[in-house]
């Protein structure tokens, strides 16, 4: 029987992230290799979509045919649509005309299981061996929702990038689903087949190495107000002076609104540094590549890791700590990447830190983040990873200090019956009236 793999993808990372598992035979031999496109942007109408990315061409090559899942499910919205169960056969006798795919064995490789348009397509064929593929740093937090368990066994691998080396992710575990590493050199070799848009070398700088500032759009995801997200960059702008960087490029996130980097071009005014506003469609690791910086600066980008571990290049992270204190609800999926960027990175603001930092080796990282990596992910899933409970109480038991404890919250621990939170037989002291007035005293009465 001949087999058709049908790769789902969004994104130019993620589909350079699949041309290097391709490149690096991830995947068995099969008949027929289509790409399925996907654009999830809130106007996708107007907006250019992934096969109009610079560099596309480059990875293109790597499947047999390209598809748009937008034309398929129009004028639905590939973020949004799920097909009814009762409608399943008919999609899927649909697509397999349409596709031309007959009676082949499919196999489909895919990206946000949890989510649509991954979850849907799945759903289309429930005959069809799943695998994952994971470009960034939630992979190594839990899954977001409890999944079908018709659909969590069916899935064989989670395939990333090992952005963090000793660091096993946390995504379908509850399956016993293995985890399988791309090779760096593979996805180094596929972002530099990528074509520079025309407009990119005036815009960049034409001597030395400057430091790259990347922007996440914060203020979009709800995770801090567009003044603060842009003071975020100003203060970017003034850790990089203070490390003796004079010539800044700033890369903005590329939904960002052009007044996103305004207090950025202030600040740089002021310090009388060189600030290049960056706003071309180009990824943040083509400019890695091209142009090597000096340093790279962020909050909890992806970025930043695929800078320090894949490139070697020196990094610092700034805004993780506020971020962290604010993210709601608690299982928000950024939490782990948060954490990680805390955790491993230096502080912009602490500039011994940033220019002795190196990356911490796998060994060292499996002994110091994996206990905190499973505390966070049970705490954020207890239901999902209910079999890390005896884990986390022990990781919490020993290493909560004033260091760790801004990764958790008390009223989480509580309510959870952890270590850290308050014992239940005391749990009405915060909501006591009296209680609260003692306290109150008490602290009069010491200071």
């Amino acid at each position: 029987m001949s087999v058709t793999q049908i790769f789902l993808a969004s994104t130019l990372y993620g589909t350079a992230t699949l041309a290097a598992a391709l490149d690096s035979d991830a995947f068995p031999p099969a008949g027929r290799r289509i790409l399925l496109t996907s654009n999830h942007s809130v106007t996708a109408e107007i907006t250019p979509g992934l096969t109009a990315a610079p560099g596309f061409a480059a990875l293109r090559t790597r499947f047999d045919e390209v598809l748009d899942w937008n034309a398929v499910i129009a004028p639905q919205h590939p973020s949004t649509w799920s097909p009814r169960a009762e409608d399943v056969p008919l999609w899927e006798r649909q697509l397999r005309t349409t596709w031309g795919l007959g009676t082949d064995r499919v196999e489909l490789i895919v990206e946000s299981l949890q989510v649509p348009p991954a979850q849907s397509l799945c759903r289309l064929f429930p005959g069809a061996a799943v695998e994952v593929y994971a470009d960034g740093l939630m992979s190594y937090g839990p899954t977001r929702f409890r999944l079908d368990p018709g659909l969590g066994m069916r899935v064989r691998r989670v395939l990333h990038l090992d952005l963090v080396p000793g660091l096993e992710p946390l995504l379908l575990t509850e399956f016993d689903v293995r985890a399988e590493a791309i090779p760096a050199a593979a996805f180094l070799k596929a972002v530099a087949e990528l074509e520079v848009p025309a407009q990119v070398p005036a815009q960049l700088p034409a001597d030395g190495a400057p430091a790259l500032l990347l922007g996440q759009y914060l203020s979009a995801l709800d995770l801090m107000p567009a003044h603060e997200e842009e003071e975020l960059h100003a203060e970017m702008v003034r850790g990089a002076h203070a490390l003796g960087h004079r010539e800044l490029v700033f890369k903005p996130h590329p939904s960002a609104p052009a007044t996103h980097a305004r207090r950025a071009e202030e600040e740089a005014r002021r310090l009388g540094v060189r600030l290049t506003l960056l706003n071309a469609p180009v990824l943040a690791e083509t400019l890695y590549e091209r142009l090597r910086p000096a340093l790279v600066i962020g909050c909890f980008s992806t970025g930043l890791l695929t800078a320090a571990t894949l490139y070697g290049l020196p990094v610092a992270r700034t805004g993780t700590e506020a971020v962290l204190a604010r993210l709601s609800p608690y299982p928000n999926s950024n939490r782990i990447p948060l954490a990680l960027a805390d955790a491993l990175l230096p502080d912009l603001a602490d500039a011994r830190a940033v220019r002795s930092w190196t990356p911490p080796g796998p060994e060292r990282v499996a002994a110091e983040l994996a206990g905190l990596l499973t505390a966070v992910g049970f705490t954020m899933q207890p239901q999902i990873l209910a079999a890390r409970r005896a884990e986390a109480e022990r990781w919490l038991a020993g290493n909560l200090t004033p260091r760790t404890w801004r990764y958790f919250t008390r009223r989480r621990l509580t309510a959870l019956g952890l270590p850290g939170g308050i014992p239940a037989q005391l749990s009405f002291l915060p909501r006591s009236r009296t209680a609260r007035r003692m306290a109150r005293l008490l602290r009069r009465a010491v200071s």
